[in-house]
């Protein structure tokens, strides 16, 4: 006998406990378990939603991953700057890589590697005997350096 007022006031918690997190106002059982069945087919629903989501953020993520830059004429070379939000290890020495190529000094240079990736560099127009170079081929130049080091990073 005791065993079975046990079992009914742990029933009647636990009703009451479903009642309250699905926040239903019912009162037999059948009504507070239809009620629960359509709260979790709800959170279901918007799990979905979340996992969409986050999918596109992952891929507007993988996009931004790569860096931005940007290349400016200037009256005795180019600006040339490059940012990434997270740190990118070897990079810059594909991008000095690059310059080389150009034919490009390097007059000056602020390089961040910590949380973030962050290159101001100031090149020269072009040591002697070199093709004449302008900020389109200077940025292609660049955006290929990134591309080669994400192709060698990725492995």
């Amino acid at each position: 006998m005791v065993s079975r007022k046990h079992k009914r006031r742990a029933m009647y918690k636990n009703l009451q406990l479903l009642r309250s997190v699905t926040n239903s106002h019912a009162h037999s059982k059948t009504s507070i378990i239809l009620d629960a069945s359509k709260y979790i087919e709800e959170l279901k629903r918007k799990i979905d939603v979340m996992n969409q989501e986050i999918a596109v953020a992952q891929d507007f993520d993988a996009q931004a991953s790569l860096p931005q830059v940007r290349v400016e004429a200037q009256e005795k070379g180019f600006l040339i700057e490059v940012f990434n939000k997270r740190s990118c290890c070897g990079l810059l020495v594909f991008l000095l890589e690059a310059f080389e190529e150009l034919g490009l000094d390097v007059l000056q240079a602020r390089v961040s590697c910590s949380d973030n990736f962050h290159l101001e560099a100031m090149g020269a127009k072009v040591k002697e005997g070199a093709d004449e170079v302008d900020a389109q081929v200077v940025k292609e130049a660049v955006l290929e350096a990134i591309k080669n080091w994400s192709e060698i990073s990725e492995k």
